[in-house]
């Protein structure tokens, strides 16, 4: 039996090309194995953040319908904006009712109109009058002008 005794200074025949070939191996399984595992993880981390995104999705359509998850900012606006719109109509609607029912015009326009037809259908009845009184007049005068 050969003994075999290794030691710092034993020495090994070997090419230099094989050690550089060796070394280049050893580089090259070390590199593909890391870039594995960064692809792995990056995988992995995708992974995670799309289940969380699912969960929160899957809860939101749930609770959105039913107003557990609140309202957006927008909808908010719109909501006291309708409210708002909703005061006004119905002020106007009860300031339009008041003016019916007190006989009031609704706008200066119509007041206007209003104001014109009352002072031309006393002008028309005070001549309508006056051609009463003369009509009545030559009845009583049987048709004589004096």
């Amino acid at each position: 039996m050969d003994d075999v005794s290794l030691s710092d200074k034993t020495s090994v025949g070997m090419p230099i090309r094989n050690l550089i070939g060796l070394i280049g191996t050893v580089c090259v399984g070390a590199w593909g194995y890391f870039g594995i595992l960064e692809r792995l993880n990056k995988v992995e981390t995708n992974y995670i953040l799309m289940q969380s995104d699912v969960v929160k999705n899957s809860t939101f359509s749930r609770d959105w319908p039913l107003g557990k998850a609140g309202s957006l900012p927008q909808d908010s606006e719109q909501y006291m904006l309708i409210e708002s719109l909703s005061r006004m109509v119905d002020a106007l609607t009860a300031k339009h009712e008041n003016l019916v029912q007190n006989g009031s015009p609704l706008d200066k326009q119509q007041a206007l109109t209003l104001a014109f037809y009352e002072q031309r259908l006393k002008l028309l009845e005070t001549k309508m009058e006056t051609l009463k009184d003369r009509v009545a007049q030559m009845k009583f005068t049987n048709g004589a002008t004096h």
